[in-house]
């Protein structure tokens, strides 16, 4: 009779007779209760450290499946056969041809199937979990932190900062699957050995979100109405002035369910298929502009530099032809960075810059427009210098109220750190956003009056196309008085 302890003898024996097994087996030994107790304490979600689920997934899993595969490969091919004959073919075909001798093997039959269950099992829980780990927000935001650091900070304060990175950035499919895959290999590679972009491109045409993975959410068929938009902003004055704009948006609708395409999203209308040529990777330098009507016919807008690039001449190979969708206006959905100005003013306005400390808005917007070479300097420039304005200028307010500046230096500090990034290159207005028409961009690409048709027909920078200005710039406007009923805007 076949006893279990002879067949764990064998096993080991066979195991000691081959270097390549006895490496693979310390290898799995070792691996083995760590993963074990690391994928228990990262499922229950007790440890939050990027690095954890790096060490843990892409390091200590390969290395245990590596230890088993070494461990047979040494049994069976590597020396020591002449103790496993316990666990060859040859062996079990001759015992399973007799009936009278199934009772010899069945504790070989146990055992193999226990540690076959037990080792697919552990595999698949690191795979799974490793695959997971490899999905998730802090993978791609935090684990190449200089990197990937103002992309990070940007979509922690966008609107979208509660949609997982992969969401929206890996589209549905096999295809979608291996092409990020392949893509974070190469980044991998190149943040290893430092030759990654400062700052990272916008991939315009690689891992960018379609219009279908937008319409996941942002249903084209509940495009509907106006909104009302409320801007804050706050003067460079002593006083640091809170005024305020109040616009009409015409979002209108894509022309579904029976709905006539109407206001800004009369773009994407399934009526309205829009085609522009670029000469540039950014998509600003729009030289002709197509709209094609459900019944075929197109209207040719041609810009002023047509004639230029119609026939291919001057254009470069970043040159294209491109269907409009969402992306083209939502060029930055999450990853946004504001102006100096806007940067301010969203501080000033939740109070995370004080207000009451005259010229703080001046002061501020002063210093953190300066070219720094590195973020901790920034943010020792920042402190230094309002510190020493408001020493001389304002000495009862430092004396008196120095942790009201401190709040302030603090709230400046943040505005700069939020969207500044000199180790990657990352100043004010890097990134431009298309949403709205800043410095003659974004709308104002196609909107300029001139892009023309043969007719004469313009593509209209009117600005009551896309919104209503019900007051600008103004401290208490009579508009927000009426909405609220109140007479306070604040």
């Amino acid at each position: 009779m076949i006893r279990l302890i002879d067949i764990v003898k064998a096993f080991v024996r066979g195991i000691s007779r081959s270097k390549v097994s006895l490496f693979g087996a310390i290898l799995t030994t070792i691996t083995f209760p760590i993963l074990l107790i690391s994928v228990i304490l990262d499922i229950q979600g007790l440890i939050h450290n990027p690095y954890y689920g790096f060490i843990l997934y892409l390091i200590l899993g390969p290395l245990f499946i590596f230890g088993l595969i070494l461990v047979f490969l040494g049994l069976f091919f590597f020396k020591g056969k002449e103790e496993v004959g316990l666990f060859t073919h040859e062996y079990l075909k001759e015992q399973f041809s007799d009936p009278t001798r199934f009772e010899r093997v069945r504790r070989i039959i146990f055992l193999a199937v226990f540690l076959t269950i037990l080792n697919i099992f552990i595999v698949a829980l690191v795979s799974y979990s490793g695959y997971h780990y490899t999905e998730s927000v802090q993978f791609c935001g935090q684990f190449c932190h200089t990197v990937m650091h103002p992309e990070y900070t940007a979509y922690q304060n966008s609107p979208h900062s509660r949609v997982k990175c992969v969401e929206c950035h890996i589209g549905a499919g096999a295809k979608w699957f291996v092409k990020a895959k392949i893509s974070g290999i190469k980044q991998l590679f190149a943040v290893a050995f430092n030759t990654y972009e400062r700052p990272i491109e916008t991939p315009v045409k690689g891992l960018r979100p379609a219009r279908e993975t937008c319409e996941e959410c942002h249903r084209p068929e509940l495009f509907h109405g106006d909104k009302l938009y409320i801007k804050d902003k706050f003067l460079p004055d002593e006083k640091n002035t809170h005024v305020r704009t109040v616009l009409l948006m015409k979002i209108g609708s894509g022309g579904f369910k029976g709905m006539r395409a109407q206001g800004i999203h009369w773009h994407v209308a399934p009526e309205n298929k829009i085609i522009y040529k670029h000469r540039d990777r950014a998509r600003e330098e729009i030289y002709e502009v197509d709209l094609v009507k459900p019944d075929g016919t197109k209207i040719v807008f041609k810009g002023a530099d047509w004639e230029k690039y119609a026939n291919g001449d001057n254009l470069t190979s970043e040159a294209g032809v491109r269907v409009m969708d969402c992306i083209d206006c939502h060029n930055r959905p999450t990853h946004i960075y504001l102006s100096p100005d806007e940067a301010l003013d969203a501080k000033l306005v939740t109070g995370d810059i004080p207000t009451s400390i005259p010229y703080i808005k001046r002061q501020a917007l002063e210093v953190i427009t300066k070219k720094y070479d590195s973020t901790e300097e920034a943010k020792n420039t920042i402190a230094t210098e309002l510190r020493a304005w408001y020493k001389e200028n304002y000495p009862d307010l430092v004396e008196n109220n120095a942790p009201l500046l401190e709040q302030a230096i603090k709230g400046v500090q943040q505005a700069f750190t939020e969207n500044c990034f000199p180790e990657m290159r990352i100043y004010w207005n890097t990134y431009k956003n298309f949403l709205g028409h800043r410095d003659d961009s974004g709308c104002f690409r196609c909107h300029d009056d001139e892009h023309e048709t043969e007719a004469g027909e313009t593509i209209s920078q009117d600005c009551d196309l896309c919104h209503v200005i019900l007051a600008e710039d103004e401290a208490e406007p009579e508009i927000l008085k009426a909405i609220q009923g109140n007479g306070n805007c604040d």
